[in-house]
């Protein structure tokens, strides 16, 4: 077991961050040397459209045995496996395919997602899209970074010039808190939006500025922990727009991520139809 576990050193998220880092890497080698193969699809209970691949599950052991061997008893949260949903003790949050729709299709918008979060807060985190080879990762304190040049969120302040990405539920036939009717407020403003299918890439873009917000009324830890960090530490900000709820980093009900200049104004756009 890492000697410093406990503590909150910058050398010490850094591991982490290697560690994160290593295992992404390798499971992203993973799924994309194998995405031709027969990818074993079955579907999930929940939704529409919510399918698992067999290399959704390949991933996800690959990414546990690896910091497992760095990490005697570690403690994992993950969308295949599930786990550990107290994250007050560091608990390893992995989303072993974010965009498995995409990946299962040849459409090369997905990622691997992990994050180390302790105390309800993520401390340590990588965004790896193996398709681009683009490596977003942060620290707590430490910035965020895109193949190690750092990240900063956009500086846009006028809604009117916005880019915004959104995505939607399983369900969404349903319009769970209006989430079509907030898609549609956005483009009858004139505001673009777009709709990659992973929040992971959703939250990093919004860290490299190229988008200046997304929001989502349905997420996971394993979604947003990763990216959430990424935001924050890239100058963003990260809430709910739930009317009394509280904001944090790993807001999964009617979330709002931003470039802070734009989050206030968003947000009143979207609780028109979900505030409550």
């Amino acid at each position: 077991m890492m000697a410093s576990e406990q503590n909150g050193t910058r050398e010490h998220l850094q591991a982490l961050l290697d560690i994160a880092v290593e295992a992404a890497l390798a499971a992203g080698a993973l799924i994309r040397e194998r995405k031709t193969e027969d990818l074993g699809i079955t579907f999930k209970e929940e939704g529409k459209h919510n399918l698992v691949t067999v290399m959704d599950l390949a991933s996800e052991a690959l990414i546990k045995k690896m910091i497992g061997e760095r990490l005697e008893g570690a403690r994992f949260l993950a969308e295949e496996g599930g786990g550990n949903h107290d994250l007050e003790p560091l608990t390893w949050v992995i989303d072993p395919i974010d965009g498995t729709v995409n990946y299962a299709h040849g459409i090369p918008l997905y990622c691997v997602s992990i994050a180390a979060v302790r105390n309800n807060e993520p401390v340590a985190g990588v965004v790896y899209g193996p398709e681009t080879n683009e490596l977003f990762t942060a620290t707590k304190g430490g910035g965020a970074f895109l193949n190690g040049v750092p990240l900063k969120a956009s500086t846009n302040a006028d809604l009117e010039k916005a880019i915004l990405v959104t995505g939607f539920p399983y369900n969404v036939e349903e319009n769970p808190f209006g989430c079509i009717d907030s898609f549609a407020d956005f483009l009858r403003m004139g505001i673009p939006v777009r709709r990659l299918g992973s929040a992971a890439l959703d939250l990093a873009y919004v860290a490299a500025g190229r988008f200046d917000g997304f929001w989502e009324v349905a997420l996971h830890e394993w979604d947003v922990a990763a990216g959430a960090l990424m935001v924050l530490e890239a100058g963003g900000r990260m809430g709910t727009y739930a009317v009394g709820k509280e904001d944090g980093p790993m807001v999964i009900d009617r979330m709002l991520a931003s470039n802070g200049a734009l989050h206030d104004a968003i947000r009143e756009v979207l609780q028109r139809r979900a505030g409550g």
